[in-house]
C-alpha cells in the first residue's frame, strides 16, 4: 500500500493506493465506520474521486474508488471494460469493503452506474448518488445501432460492428442487455441529470425514479458529461448537498 496526503482546505487528507483483488484502488480520507464507492464512467479513472472525496471526508466518510477494466492503471489489460467483466469485480469489491466498513454508499458516473446498479441489487447500499446514469442499456444499444445505421440482423450475423461516433456495437453486449434488466434497487437515491443528456432520455430517467423512489435534480442544459465551468459548479454544490 502506498500512502500519499492531498490538501482539504489547510489540512491534509490521507489517500492510499493499493490492490484489491488485483485491482488498482484508492482509500481516500481517515478512518472511519462508513465509505463511499466511487465508480467512475467510460473515459474516467479512479483519481476522478479526489474532489467529491475532499467534500464528503468533512463529513466523515472515506471513499474508496478503483479503475474499472481498460481505464486507469489497466488500459492495457487484456479484460475489456464489459459487464460480465466490470459487474463481478464490483461484486468483489464490496465483498471486501462490507467485511472492513458498517456503512456504505455508491457515488457512480454514467455507465459506471448501470454497472454498479447490476452488482448491488440484492446488497445493502445506504445511500447512491448518480450523475448522468445509464438506466436502460438495452435502449441505449437500440438507439445507438439506429444512429449507426444497423439492424439487429445484421448485428447477430457480424457479432461486432463499429461505428463513426467511436462506440462498437456487439451482439453478446446486446443480449446481455437483454437479459439483465434491472428489477430491483432499494438504495435511496439521488440522481443527478442534465436536460441535453444525449445517452439517456429524460423518461428513461422519470420511468426509474418514480419505481424505485429516488429524487431527481435536472440541470437545464446540462449534458451527459459535465465538463464546462458551469457544469462542474453545479456538480460540485449537489455533491456538498447531497454526500
Amino acid at each position: 500500500m502506498i500512502r500519499l496526503n492531498i490538501k482539504v482546505g489547510d489540512k491534509k487528507m490521507k489517500q492510499d493506493k493499493t490492490l484489491i483483488e488485483g485491482i488498482p484502488a484508492i482509500i481516500y480520507g481517515i478512518k472511519s465506520d462508513k465509505i463511499y464507492l466511487f465508480v467512475h464512467g467510460q473515459g474516467g479513472n479512479k483519481e476522478e474521486a479526489e474532489s467529491f472525496a475532499e467534500i464528503v471526508s468533512e463529513k466523515g466518510w472515506q471513499v474508496l474508488s478503483i479503475d474499472l477494466p481498460e481505464h486507469g492503471e489497466r488500459k492495457n489489460e487484456i479484460d475489456h471494460f464489459y459487464p460480465w467483466i466490470a459487474v463481478p469485480e464490483l461484486q468483489k469489491i464490496l465483498i471486501y469493503m462490507e467485511s472492513r466498513w458498517k456503512k456504505i454508499a455508491l457515488r457512480a458516473t454514467s455507465i459506471g452506474a448501470w454497472y454498479s446498479i447490476l452488482a448491488f441489487q440484492d446488497k445493502s447500499i445506504i445511500r447512491s448518488l448518480f450523475i448522468s446514469p445509464i438506466l436502460d442499456m438495452e435502449h441505449l444499444i437500440d438507439n445507438m445501432m439506429q444512429w449507426a445505421g444497423v439492424t439487429k440482423e445484421e448485428l447477430e450475423a457480424k457479432k461486432i460492428i463499429p461505428t463513426v461516433f467511436g462506440q462498437t456495437l456487439s451482439w453478446e453486449y446486446l443480449l446481455y442487455a437483454k437479459q439483465h434488466p434491472i428489477m430491483k434497487w432499494d438504495s435511496e437515491t439521488k440522481v443527478l441529470y442534465g436536460s441535453k443528456d444525449n445517452l439517456t432520455e429524460r423518461y428513461v430517467v422519470d420511468k426509474f425514479v418514480k419505481r424505485f423512489h429516488c429524487s431527481l435534480t435536472v440541470m437545464e442544459n446540462g449534458e451527459h458529461w459535465f465538463h464546462t465551468d458551469n457544469q462542474l459548479m453545479v456538480l460540485n454544490r449537489w455533491e456538498q448537498q447531497n454526500g
